[in-house]
């Protein structure tokens, strides 16, 4: 199982940028899968999360109105599209597959991680 991750980079605040992350060796049209994030010196914290169809998603405060994750099963790829960035988005960006079709609420309860890409906002 792989999930590569790309599309990080650096941008200047009120940029955007889209991540992809594309999966293999799983089915990946019957799992959830989810965005996390890992700022220096910080824990990883919950970006978003999309159910198996689509039908059911969830953002972090820090992120609502300016991030859009969506997916495309034909593809077996995840997407987020980040708007408006702000220094403070700056992080390593990591996609995680859900064994569940819907999240289930915790980054614990993910099987499969990508290794991350990187962004960067500058001020």
């Amino acid at each position: 199982v792989q999930l590569q991750a790309s599309g990080g980079g650096l941008v200047q605040a009120g940029g955007s940028l889209r991540l992809s992350c594309t999966a293999y060796g799983l089915i990946f049209s019957s799992r959830a899968m989810g965005w996390f994030r890992q700022a220096p010196g910080k824990e990883r914290e919950f970006v978003a999360a999309i159910s198996w169809s689509g039908g059911s998603i969830f953002y972090a405060d820090s992120v609502k109105g300016r991030f859009t994750i969506s997916r495309v099963n034909a593809k077996n790829t995840l997407y987020l599209q980040m708007n408006s960035l702000k220094p403070e988005d700056t992080a390593v960006y990591y996609c995680a597959a859900d064994p569940r079709g819907v999240y289930s609420g915790s980054d614990y309860g993910m099987d499969y991680w990508g290794k991350g890409t990187q962004v960067t906002v500058s001020s």
